[in-house]
């Protein structure tokens, strides 16, 4: 991508439909891919107004276009959502209305989803490209009590920087999302292949622009063995993994076993656990949690050359573990505040 520029929660570039369509087929971590029609200071819902109908809105929403707004305002005088969704649709019509010489709109074609973000007075409006979020890939229609979003399991998976050559385990897998990550990633497989995306109906986003990044992607792909296991201590979460990695086309490259983590017991020579067990606020009682993790710790001593990635929001969780982490990486699982836990010297 062209002028790339990082700020927080998002990333900016520059480029056309053939940027988008790589950018929704490839993005690991992302949420999702908007176009940027422009952004403004608004201290009043008439300068909200005034800012949004100025923009080039005709350049991408057509005559039938359907576009509903959706949006956030944080730190800002404008607070109410609803009231800055109604105020933008409005602009936006008066806009439409001036380009086409139309004065009602039937909104019975594609969706041209636009989303607003207000952050300290500073309004930017965006046409969403992506449709559902990126993190439903398509491979888990299914998924356990406490799901881990899959551009989160992607994230942690990252962060460990695997690359396929370790040893790589979750003692803790669930439906399995960690371990499908792992296996996508040391694949070098394009994550939105299986899936499709709103702008794959808007006019100038034809089929051969996506095909060609389809295509692209898969001759990126890796070819090796690999070692991933994921284990749980639920026959039928254990089943529900299989079933997602068959669908997700990685059956062959990860083994999942039932198994209970406070007995692992694994010797390696370079080996990674990348992890999510239960916080003790969505699945277990506290005190259960802090068992397992004190019975999870003490299995880990016993194995040499593992580093260990595990994400919590239990406060108490290194004292229970019994071990302080080498570093900590603060995540949010959904609106959950937790820790990535990094326990990085081979022991």
């Amino acid at each position: 991508m062209e002028n790339v520029a990082a700020e927080n929660g998002r990333v900016y570039f520059t480029g056309g439909p053939e940027s988008v369509a790589t950018a929704n087929i490839c993005l690991r971590t992302g949420e999702r891919v908007m176009i940027e029609l422009g952004s403004f200071d608004a201290l009043s819902f008439e300068a909200l107004f005034e800012g949004t109908r100025a923009l080039p809105w005709e350049r991408l929403i057509p005559r039938d276009g359907a576009f509903p707004v959706k949006g956030h305002s944080l730190s800002s005088k404008l607070f109410s959502v609803s009231d800055c969704q109604s105020i933008i649709k409005k602009a936006v019509v008066e806009r439409l209305k001036a380009s086409y010489g139309i004065e009602w709109f039937p909104e019975t074609g594609p969706l041209y989803q636009i989303r607003f973000s207000i952050m300290k007075d500073r309004v930017s409006l965006c046409v969403d490209t992506t449709g559902d979020g990126l993190h439903k890939r398509g491979y888990r229609p299914a998924h356990n009590a406490a799901p881990l979003k899959e551009t989160l399991a992607a994230a942690m998976v990252q962060l460990s920087r695997y690359r396929g050559r370790d040893e790589f385990c979750d003692p803790f897998c669930g439906s399995g999302t960690i371990p499908i990550e792992a296996a996508l990633i040391a694949k070098n497989r394009a994550p939105g292949l299986m899936r499709s995306f709103s702008s794959m109906r808007w006019p100038g986003f034809e089929a051969e622009i996506w095909q060609r990044a389809a295509e692209a992607a898969r001759t990126r792909e890796f070819s090796g063995k690999y070692r991933i296991l994921g284990s749980d201590i639920d026959p039928k979460a254990v089943e529900m993994a299989r079933e997602n990695a068959q669908r997700a086309g990685v059956e062959d490259l990860v083994r999942f076993e039932v198994a209970d983590a406070m007995a692992f017991d694994r010797q390696t020579e370079r080996g990674l656990i990348v992890t999510n067990p239960p916080y003790g606020e969505r699945i277990m009682e506290k005190q259960q949690a802090e068992a397992l993790y004190r019975g999870f710790g003490a299995a880990l001593r016993r194995c040499e050359n593992w580093q260990l990635f595990l994400l919590s929001s239990h406060t108490e969780f290194e004292r229970c573990f019994g071990r302080q982490s080498d570093k900590k990486r603060k995540l949010y699982n959904g609106m959950i505040k937790c820790d990535l836990f990094m326990y990085l010297n081979r022991k």
